[in-house]
């Protein structure tokens, strides 16, 4: 019985898959786009809402480039809210936040990854379960715990239930698998001592995980509005989301001039984490090509 033979495509057979493919191309660009459409319609709107007229925000039907360009909702924005404190609160809770995950993440992940000790796999599991609770079941036993150590209504008690993620022990863990083995012993060899090594040598080769590790942390800090909302009672320590939550529950605000404000506020909130993408884009997306090839 003679073995199956396989099939070569013939000229007639790739002419079909060529054109086959130059008619897919286009629907799905098509789509792609439309996609991003409706993805970016309503930051587009916000942005666009931010420097509008009363009279266009109330326009029928609503209109969405303005009339006329203006900042009277920044103005009054900033007459109506300390929103530089409140910035402030913000930047240094979700800096203080990305820094500790760096650094608190890499010494774990690296310790996980390329040291050997009594319990590492377990300790690797525990990373693991942790990674399965939701967030939101965290909250009432954090609240307690910072409550019995005194720390609500201060900066470390938005930072420290946060400064260190399962999420990111399991990234940089992951990655620092892939530094290879025969140099951290060369090193060793040469008398570099771990410290040495984990700053000098690992670090620097896992610069796309700490990029990646960066954008999320700092996105998540910034955009936290549970927990600073349970954890703070002084408007003097309300984070950016807070306040301008607080704000747009407020009853004394004039609505159509408060939708404007709104939207402005909401346009500071995201200016920040546009700022981080795109200072780390090209570190965030070797990072994401990388990981796609383990």
């Amino acid at each position: 019985m003679s073995a199956p033979t396989a099939s070569v495509p013939t000229a007639s057979t790739a002419t079909g898959w060529r054109r086959a493919g130059m008619v897919r191309r286009p629907v799905l660009y098509t789509v792609a786009s439309l996609g991003l459409l409706v993805m970016a319609a309503p930051f587009v709107w916000m942005a666009l809402s931010a420097f509008k007229t009363k009279r266009d925000l109330t326009a029928s039907p609503p209109v969405w480039i303005p009339s006329r360009w203006t900042l009277g909702s920044f103005h009054e924005l900033f007459a109506q809210l300390d929103l530089p404190r409140y910035f402030v609160n913000s930047l240094v809770v979700a800096v203080l936040v990305t820094v500790c995950n760096l650094l608190f993440c890499s010494m774990l992940g690296y310790a996980l990854a390329k040291l050997d000790f009594a319990g590492r796999s377990k300790v690797f599991g525990v990373v693991l379960a942790a990674l399965m609770v939701p967030g939101n079941l965290l909250i009432l036993p954090l609240y307690v715990l910072m409550s019995g150590l005194d720390l609500i209504d201060t900066y470390a008690g938005l930072v420290l239930p946060f400064a260190a993620s399962a999420f990111g022990v399991f990234l940089m863990r992951q990655f620092m698998q892939s530094v290879p083995d025969e140099l951290i012993e060369a090193a060793r060899i040469d008398g570099a001592g771990e410290w040495y090594i984990f700053f000098r040598i690992v670090l620097p080769l896992v610069r796309p995980a700490l990029a990646t590790l960066t954008i999320f942390t700092f996105l998540g800090s910034w955009n936290n509005f549970v927990w600073p909302l349970i954890a703070t009672n002084d408007p003097g320590k309300y984070t950016l989301p807070v306040a301008l939550a607080t704000f747009a529950n407020d009853p004394n605000r004039t609505v159509v001039g408060g939708n404007g404000m709104l939207m402005a506020g909401s346009l500071l909130v995201v200016l920040p984490v546009l700022v981080v993408f795109a200072v780390l884009q090209r570190h965030f997306t070797q990072g994401i090509a990388t990981a796609g090839l383990k």
